[in-house]
Formats: structure tokens, sequence, C-alpha cells
């Protein structure tokens, strides 16, 4: 499949690409993480040039299985948030398979996990058991609540951490009952800021030639997120209000409906909204007093918000679109996820990288959002096949091909080159 980029030209993608030589690149990263949160982290750090090294045991990911799959093992879902990594199986439970991830851990810029305190001590791979033998990795722990809580060995899961974080509350406000976001937001919070904090701590590094621990806890991590407009009025001591930002939850912050659909409209400051009913012809509302401020607007949302409402009812989707646009006030349709598959503006900015990939064939996945001038980051392959890549890795190692091989029969480590050939 073929892929337009930015300036026209047409590129072919292959599985077999040259790694990107992102802003990371020569960084080396062990992935002990699995599901959503870490490998979202990961797939970041490997967009930027890392060479990330994923360890699953020998059941894999269980993210392999979620979702539609044209290879059975290899998810969707799996396949584009573990692109561009390398994937090793060891059955970490193994003394010697505790062996081999400290040999690669000795070897790496960065160490990361998802479980819980007490499950990754039981398996001797904490950071104080990793620093001894690396003592300047930077070793990132993910899990649910901050060690030093209450709640540090309670399990965790996006819909936990919405409900504790005040998220899920915050949809009564404009919903009949609590809610979840349909999305998975504490995971993908939590592994932007993972990621964030391993890169502070890579360049504090950098600097000093010294290592360190990272917490990134969900809950913690969470509520801050929340809490960036919603600590409103509880910012005082005491109080001068509620932590609510009461814009964020009025009922009438919503799509409006057209002639034929659905709009967003924000028709927010003073002059905005004076352009807008000129459009309109409503000159008469923008010197009503209760719409004449923004102020006024405010203390009357309710009243005002009808109004936009019935003047956008009178014209269709794409005539509000173009009418708003070109007065400069801010306006969208309302996307849905498969329209973002043919955004045009999405394929100007060639968003979209489609691959030939050695397993599935033709894929296509979104590329890094972010761009660099001078290093730019990307992948070149979906996310791996289960084992595909412990041969490879453990060669780099010194390991022999006999001694890998017989760590492979002894259920150690898994070679799916291995499996797949004898």
């Amino acid at each position: 499949m073929n892929q337009t980029a930015p300036d026209g030209a047409t590129q072919l993608a292959s599985s077999k690409s040259a790694p990107p030589r992102g802003p990371l690149s020569g960084v080396k990263v062990l992935d002990l993480t699995a599901v959503l949160m870490g490998p979202y982290s990961t797939q970041v750090l490997a967009d930027l040039g890392a060479d990330v090294i994923k360890v699953e045991g020998p059941a894999g990911d269980t993210s392999r299985y979620v979702g539609p799959a044209r290879t059975p093992g290899r998810a969707a879902i799996f396949a584009n948030l573990n692109r561009g990594k390398r994937g090793v199986v060891i059955d970490l439970t193994h003394p010697e398979g505790r062996e081999v991830c400290l040999m690669l851990a000795k070897r790496a810029d960065v160490v990361i996990h998802s479980m819980r305190l007490a499950a990754i001590q039981k398996l001797g791979l904490d950071y104080t058991a990793i620093r001894a033998v690396n003592p300047s990795v930077i070793y990132a722990n993910l899990y649910g609540y901050g060690r030093d809580g209450r709640y540090a060995e309670k399990s965790a899961y996006d819909d936990t951490i919405q409900a504790m974080s005040g998220m899920a509350m915050l949809q009564a406000e404009i919903n009949p009952a609590p809610q979840y976001v349909t999305t998975v937001l504490g995971d993908k919070v939590s592994a932007l800021t993972a990621a964030y904090a391993i890169s502070a701590a890579l360049f504090h590094r950098e600097r000093t030639g010294e290592g360190q621990e990272i917490e990134v806890p969900m809950f913690e991590t969470m509520a801050s997120f929340l809490l960036v407009e919603h600590i409103a009025g509880a910012a005082y001591e005491p109080a001068i209000g509620p932590p609510v930002y009461s814009r964020a939850v009025t009922p009438d912050r919503r799509p409006y409906a057209t002639r034929d659909g659905y709009i967003s409209v924000l028709v927010y400051n003073d002059k905005q909204w004076q352009r807008f009913a000129g459009l309109c012809g409503r000159d008469g509302a923008a010197l009503d007093p209760r719409f004449a401020s923004q102020s006024a607007r405010s203390a009357n949302m309710a009243a005002f918000c009808a109004l936009v409402a019935e003047i956008l009812a009178e014209r269709t989707t794409a005539e509000w679109v173009k009418l708003l646009d070109d007065a400069g006030i801010p306006v969208a349709p309302l996307n849905t996820t498969s329209d973002l598959l043919t955004d045009p503006h999405l394929q100007d900015v060639g968003f979209f990288r489609e691959i030939a990939d050695a397993v599935d064939g033709p894929m296509r996945l979104p590329r890094p959002p972010v761009r660099f001038s001078q290093t730019p980051g990307g992948y070149s392959q979906a996310g791996p096949m289960l084992g595909e890549h412990t041969a490879e890795v453990l060669a780099e190692l010194g390991l022999s091909e006999n001694r890998i091989r017989e760590l492979d029969r002894q259920g150690v480590v898994v070679c799916r080159q291995f499996r797949t050939a004898d």
C-alpha cells in the first residue's frame, strides 16, 4: 500500500525498513508492561526512536487476544500499541528467566513495568535488584496507587480509576447517572505522564550521570489531571466554591442540532458574539443586556445557549461550517471515529502510515502526532508476533545459538523461529 506524504511524494513503507532516527535513538528500553497503560507509554518511546524490547510471558500479553485480528494472537490493538518494538518471551517466574531478564536490564537505559509492588518484588526485579546490576538505570513503576498510601495494594483498571478520581461522577453533572467516558482515559493519561517523566529523567542523567526510580500511579495522575480546572474555588483556604469548573459541567455545553445533523460551535468572546449575531440577522440579540457581555452571557448561559440552538437549527451543517469558518468563529462538524479514516486534513499531513506488514500484509496505523525537524521518529513495523525477536535479542547478549535453543526447550524463553522451523 502506498502512502502520500505531505509533500505529495508517494512512499511504500515496509516492515523491513530501517529503524527510525528519532530523538531517543540509541536509548534502550526494557519493557515489562502489559495490556494498555504501559505499552502505550513505551509505544511513545519507540515512536521517538528508542529500541524497546518488550518482554512477555509464555501466554503473551492479554491485549494480543482482544478485538479484531487478521492473525490469531496479534489483535489490531496489540499491533498498534506495540509497533516498532522487538518482542521476546521470557518466563520471569523461572530462576533462569530472571537471570536472562537481569542480563537485559544491565544493558538497558530504562526499565519499565506495570505490576503492583508486591508482584515485582516477588519476581526479584524491583528497583533495588535492577540497580544492583545497573546503577545508572531509569526505573519506572506504573501502577494504580502510590505505594505510600493505604490503597497501594488495591488492583486498578481504567474503570476503577475513573471512579476513584471523580471522572465518572462528573459525567452525572450532565447525564442521568454516572458514566465512564468512552475511552480508556486513565490508562492513556498515565501512559503519557510516564513517557514525559522518563524523558525528563534521561535528560537529568545525561547532565549528571545519575539514574533514578520513577513512580507513576494512575489514581494520583488522574486526580491531578482532573483538578487542572476542577480545583476551581477549592484552591483557596477556606474554599470559596466547590471543586467543579462550572462551564465544563453545564448541561448547555453540548453539540447543537442543525437542519440535517449536529455541529460544534463556540461563540465565546464579545467580538465572536457580535459577529455571529450580525451574520444571523440578530443584531437586536447582541444588544440584549442578558447577552451583551461575556460575563452576562455566562450568568444567563441557559438562555444564551437556547438562542444559539434556535439560530443553528435554521441551516444545514455544511452551510454553518462554511459561514462560521469564513467569519473566524470556532466551528466543527461532529466526526465519528470512522470519519477520521478519510478526514482530508489528516490526509494532508500524512497522519496514517500504511505498511506492508510481513505477517498481516497491508496495514494502516496512525503515525506519531509530533514531528521533529532534525530527528524524525516513527516506526516501520507493527507489534511483534509472540517471541518474534527472542533469539535475536539473546544473541546480542552473547548467548550462543545452542544455549538459546536449550533455554527454548526448557521453556525459559520462547523463540518463534525455532517453534515454527523445528
